[in-house]
């Protein structure tokens, strides 16, 4: 009756929908989620996360207490609350371990397949701060956060090689050709996201601001994508780049709809232009 009653408390704690605020999310789920035990099922989960405490949690759990002291002292002292500088602030701390380490590979492996959403996003943003890496294998590495089932680490994952695309666009644009036409709609969705001109909790890519017709080549390659998910980011793409050259995406949307006039690119359309339509 135990097991059965364990399993089923099991169940019901991965099944779960998540909480709409913070403060309803219950106990027992906050303590596994600091833990490092248990997935986000929501946004409002993965913002509840103290990743200072995760991060102390983990390196005890990798035995690593005795480095762990300096590592949470040089953290705490950054008293940075928000999410998006904490996470790479942890990432750099992990590698300095891991450069350090003659099992660098191990550390990074338990990382990268960690049952904590929050602990792969670390995984990822180590991948786009490795400076020992260049762009080709920074992309290839992130691949598999690129694809996680998780949202948040999907998220991190192109946040995470924000930087290293925006230092060398042309070559990112032309190596992602290729993952615009991956099967995986994570894959394509990915592509298109890392190269957004304004994304969000992002840094702006100024020269595709300036000239959103270098990514043309990648965009038009899914300007009709099945995947709503790959549709969206498409979208957001071009809705990024009306902000600063409108005329230009009012003429790509009219060249997709007389070159594609599908319910896809419908929906592109509609929603690369809807900041524009809210302004008349």
């Amino acid at each position: 009756m135990d097991k059965e009653n364990s399993r089923k408390g099991s169940n019901t704690l991965l099944e779960r929908k998540g909480a709409i605020r913070i403060c309803d999310i219950p106990i027992d789920v906050r303590l596994l989620l600091q833990e490092g035990k248990l997935q986000s099922v929501n946004l409002t989960e993965w913002l509840s996360v103290d990743h200072l405490l995760l991060l102390k949690n983990v390196l005890i759990e990798f035995g690593l207490e005795r480095e762990s002291i300096a590592i949470l002292q040089r953290l705490e002292q950054l008293n940075e609350p928000k999410v998006m500088k904490v996470i790479p602030a942890i990432a750099k701390e992990w590698l300095v371990l891991i450069e350090q380490d003659e099992k660098a590979s191990r550390i990074f492996d338990r990382l990268s397949a960690h049952s904590s959403d929050s602990v792969r996003c670390w995984a990822a943003y180590i991948i786009g701060l490795d400076a020992r890496s260049n762009l080709q294998e920074k992309l290839k590495a992130i691949r598999v956060f690129a694809a996680d089932l998780h949202f948040g680490v999907r998220e991190i994952a192109w946040m995470a090689l924000r930087q290293p695309i925006a230092e060398d666009l042309k070559r990112a644009l032309y190596l992602l050709s290729v993952w615009v036409i991956d099967p995986d709609p994570n894959i394509r969705r990915f592509a298109v996201e890392l190269t957004r001109p304004q994304g969000v909790w992002a840094k702006h890519i100024q020269e595709l601001k300036l000239n959103p017709a270098m990514a043309i080549p990648l965009l038009a390659t899914v300007m009709s994508d099945p995947s709503k998910y790959v549709q969206d980011s498409v979208g957001n793409w071009l809705n990024d780049a009306s902000k600063t050259n409108p005329d230009w995406v009012i003429r790509i949307c009219s060249d997709w709809l007389d070159r594609s006039d599908t319910k896809a690119t419908q929906r592109i359309a509609a929603r690369a232009q809807r900041s524009m339509m809210r302004s008349k």
